[in-house]
């Protein structure tokens, strides 16, 4: 099973961090955040204007930086069967 990574920037530090998809639709993405036992979920929503999603865990806010578009455009291009039956 290939598991799903994106990068995130944490706003304060403007650090990018790699973190694990566990679910992923245009309306909210499900990541988890460390390894193990220290790991955290946090769910990213779009922001108003739908330019990037936001989340915040354990008090930082974190940004994936791409568009509603473009991810439903990643979802459509990951899972053809899914695409081709609307």
């Amino acid at each position: 099973m290939n598991t799903e990574k994106i990068q995130v920037r944490v706003t304060e530090t403007r650090q990018l961090m790699d973190v694990v998809v566990l679910s992923k639709r245009a309306s909210a993405i499900q990541v988890v955040i460390g390894t193990g036992v220290h790991s955290v979920k946090c769910e990213l929503t779009p922001t108003r204007n739908g330019l990037a999603y936001a989340g915040s865990v354990m008090g930082r806010e974190i940004v994936y930086e791409r568009s509603r578009d473009q991810v439903q455009a990643d979802i459509d291009r990951l899972n053809p069967r899914e695409f081709n039956r609307r």
